[in-house]
């Protein structure tokens, strides 16, 4: 049924002023103010107290670590050492736990107005070989559009990496895995709810040889890239001492740099660097609020866009952010760039752009991040009936700088799937409770 989302009160896109029609999964027409559609509509909904955007991505998490929030253990370490205290509690992870901190992380970024996530899981434990199996089946469920990426680990602490080995595999087991998983799940079509990406972790836990031949399966199934790169100093001299040159030269040495392409955090670049990776099309998912939580540094994703990198945003892990909210990430990004770089350095459209349109480069899609005739109907619609907005005059600006929290609408795909701030059949009281009792559970173990 064909269905006019009419008279928004503010949305982010031009000449859609008295709203968008949508037939299926599709956006048909933007309606100018004042207009009404040209194509016969069979369902009106009323928009007049909602701000529209367009679903927001994010486009680098790690759905997992909900379930060592606020771990003691963790708290106040710088990158390395945080890891090290992590390691070994997601190595106790069990298929049931993991199911339900994917659920719980997937329904967090439902409600903060995320329509499509893509999730780093790279831990993998004997017992849970099957983990993007479980994330694809959890996403299905509840609507959610994803880029899973399939990532690994094969440089353990045995052999001059990071992680322990119990968390980690070799490579004949994990390209066989990720052969499997493009096969069975990967879609290549618009509208594609279900892609795979091949996402080696890091430089400090996974070898040269994994990296290379991750590059080479990644060309031959045509499916992206991802890793992280560039989060922080300890970072980029381990790659000086180990390899002789900073990470993005090592990378790029084995195939990295592409548009094929996406880097988690992306901070310490020079700009030489940034001027090859927009030269590349590589593209960086920013992550504001784990960057200024573990003390990481601060990303320059203008300075990154201005010279053709695609430039996304992103929650990061639940343990490192603390938090599966993208739209906070929208405020934080503009908050941390204005403190940084001051007042001209964006705007409060920069950090809706990267959460939008950006991230949707990122995942090397068109058809989602924008609302325009052909693309996907995928919405974020926030009411500003809160103290926090009361006085606002641009609904679009408020959204950003009075700090939207929780989205009242969610429509991916044509479907409605947040209805009223809430999911509809979802009791997020039994899922918390759940949850809660599985983090204790792995903890303690």
């Amino acid at each position: 049924m064909t269905l006019w989302i009419k008279n928004p009160l503010g949305i982010f896109a031009d000449g859609a002023e008295g709203g968008v029609v949508v037939d299926g999964a599709r956006i048909v027409e933007l309606v100018p103010a004042g207009a009404s559609p040209s194509v016969p509509v069979g369902e009106v909904f009323d928009a007049s107290e909602h701000v529209v955007l367009p679903g927001l991505i994010n486009t680098h998490h790690h759905f997992y670590q909900t379930l060592t929030r606020a771990f003691r253990p963790a708290a106040d370490k710088a990158l390395f050492d945080w890891l090290k205290a992590l390691y070994p509690v997601w190595g106790r992870m069990e298929p049931e736990a993991f199911r339900l901190a994917t659920r719980l992380a997937m329904v967090e970024l439902l409600m903060s107005g995320c329509t499509t996530a893509s999730d780093h899981h790279y831990v993998f434990p004997a017992g849970l070989e099957e983990a993007i199996d479980i994330q694809m089946e959890e996403a299905e469920k509840l609507g959610l559009r994803v880029a899973l990426c399939r990532g690994s680990m094969d440089l353990s602490v045995e052999n001059g990496g990071l992680p322990p080995k119990q968390v980690t595999q070799d490579i004949d087991t994990i390209l066989a895995d990720c052969e499997r998983l493009v096969g069975r799940w990967h879609q290549r079509e618009e509208g594609a709810m279900r892609q795979v990406v091949l996402a080696p972790c890091s430089p400090f836990s996974v070898s040269g040889d994994l990296m290379r031949e991750s590059a080479k399966l990644g060309e031959a199934l045509d499916v992206r890239l991802h890793t992280h790169l560039a989060e922080t100093y300890d970072e980029n001299d381990y790659c000086v001492q180990q390899f002789g040159v900073r990470p993005l030269d090592y990378v790029e040495s084995l195939g990295w740099v592409s548009d094929r392409v996406w880097f988690a955090h992306g901070i310490h670049f020079t700009d030489d660097e940034m001027r090859r990776l927009g030269e590349a099309g590589t593209g960086i998912a920013h992550c504001p609020t784990s960057n200024m939580i573990i003390g990481s540094g601060v990303c320059s994703p203008k300075a990154l866009e201005d010279l053709g990198a695609p430039v996304g945003l992103a929650c990061d892990g639940a343990a490192a952010a603390d938090s599966s909210n993208l739209v906070q990430e929208v405020r934080q990004a503009f908050l941390l760039q204005r403190a940084m770089r001051g007042v001209g350095a964006v705007t409060h459209k920069d950090p809706l752009r990267w959460a939008t349109e950006g991230s949707a480069r990122c995942l090397g899609r068109k058809d989602i991040g924008v609302i325009a005739p052909g693309a996907q109907a995928d919405f974020a619609m926030f009411r500003l009936d809160e103290l926090r907005f009361s006085g606002y005059d641009d609904p679009v600006a408020a959204i950003v700088i009075c700090g939207a929290h929780a989205a009242d609408r969610i429509m991916v795909a044509g479907k409605w799937r947040i209805v009223d701030g809430e999911v509809p059949g979802l009791d997020l009281a039994e899922l918390r409770h759940a949850h809660q009792e599985a983090a204790r559970r792995v903890q303690a173990a």
